[in-house]
């Protein structure tokens, strides 16, 4: 399924605010953060000369995120980025006082932050990120999982030291859940879903993300992509990467790519409008399973995507597939089916002369796409590769042992 952004805003100027909020400022204090509590370095960015070949591209660029933080997912970025600084202005409210970073592990900042319940709801990865980032500052975490969230996505979760609350229905119920109790329990809702009026900390959620996009931008350097194909659930992590790059003023043309059973991004543009989906059959690309769209995700997406897709689990299985198992002189990525989902937006695309040609694929262009989750479950990139669970343990060695060709 293709749509080309026919939006009214479409190629308008982002918001004062979101240029504001997703600039080389927040990278930069993001980055900031993130070197005090983890002190790591970028997460690769990958070339695949051979698949781009056999895709009729000049170049494709994988930025691959699944050792980011020790979570094996670029929301590791997002979540704790934004429980982080809650708690670091939460404690600065109570005592008058700044704290910075720099702060972590004290007294002062302890005092305040262990009487702090981070919550939020979760298909697994913010979740697990939200509880990360509540443990570095010393908070409690709850995290709200509907039944569709698998139980090696709750033991992961758990290991960061939270507590599981079971929602029965799907993601936009257990968003429903986790704001009830919140409310009634004082608890602080670390939501990466914006509302109308309520965009505070989404925003800060989507500000960690601008890490990635200020890595890519070094990474690339004079030979910045043409494309970019982004996965989207509600839309946060694509919108603050493409604001992020779009401000850059490169002119990278933006493809968000969903699943075709909840594309809530693409059917908003199709209606003109930000809508909510009806209840959908679950995906095997469970992280992007979301019936609406972020507030600010759509108010940025609807000025700067240029095209929308929708595939179906069958592509993203494929995806999974040819990244474990690559053309010829191509190095092995182990990535879930919700981190594959745009490189199968773009196989897809490639596969079909008249979306290729709508697109200006070909030989000139270099797509970039994010691999946004290692196989965080284990089973089910099983089911899409034909290989066995060992085999994520000898990839993720032979990646460790810089086995792969890195662009930066």
């Amino acid at each position: 399924m293709y749509l080309p952004n026919m939006l009214a805003d479409a190629g308008g100027a982002l918001d004062p605010a979101d240029a504001a909020a997703f600039g080389a400022g927040a990278a930069a204090a993001a980055e900031a953060l993130f070197a005090v509590t983890h002190g790591e370095g970028p997460t690769p960015l990958v070339e695949l000369p051979g698949l781009a070949a056999a895709s009729g591209l000049g170049a494709l660029l994988v930025k691959d995120e699944s050792g980011r933080h020790g979570l094996g997912s670029f929301k590791a970025l997002g979540g704790a980025h934004a429980a982080i600084r809650l708690a670091l202005d939460e404690a600065g409210r109570r005592t008058g006082r700044r704290f910075g970073p720099e702060d972590l592990g004290t007294p002062a900042l302890g005092a305040v932050t262990r009487t702090l319940t981070m919550a939020c709801a979760t298909d697994g990865n913010h979740g697990r990120s939200v509880a990360a980032g509540a443990r570095l500052v010393g908070a409690r975490a709850v995290v709200f999982l509907h039944q569709g969230v698998r139980e090696v996505r709750a033991d992961a979760i758990r290991a960061e030291g939270a507590r599981i609350v079971r929602v029965a229905g799907d993601y936009d119920d257990s968003l429903a859940a986790v704001a009830r109790s919140c409310a009634a329990e004082g608890w602080i809702n670390v939501s990466d879903m914006a509302l109308p009026g309520q965009e505070r900390i989404p925003t800060l959620v989507m500000q960690g993300y601008t890490v990635m996009a200020a890595e890519i931008l070094r990474q690339c350097g004079d030979r910045p992509p043409t494309h970019l194909f982004l996965q989207a659930g509600v839309g946060g992590m694509a919108a603050a990467v493409a604001a992020h790059l779009a401000l850059a003023g490169l002119g990278i043309r933006l493809v968000v790519v969903e699943p075709d059973g909840a594309a809530c991004l693409l059917e908003s543009a199709r209606a003109g409008q930000r809508l909510q989906l009806a209840a959908h059959a679950p995906t095997v690309m469970a992280l992007l399973e979301c019936r609406e769209p972020s507030a600010t995700g759509w108010r940025i997406l609807s000025r700067l995507a240029r095209d929308f897709m929708a595939v179906p689990d069958t592509a993203a299985r494929a995806a999974v597939n040819r990244l474990a198992r690559p053309v010829a002189g191509d190095p092995a990525l182990v990535v879930g089916e919700s981190g594959a989902a745009g490189l199968a937006g773009l196989l897809q695309a490639v596969a079909d002369p008249g979306l290729q040609a709508a697109l200006g694929l070909g030989p000139a262009a270099r797509v970039l796409v994010i691999a946004t989750e290692g196989a965080n479950d284990v089973d089910a990139w099983s089911l899409s590769t034909g290989l066995l669970p060992k085999d994520v343990k000898r990839a993720a060695d032979a990646k460790a042992a810089g086995a792969l060709k890195r662009v930066g």
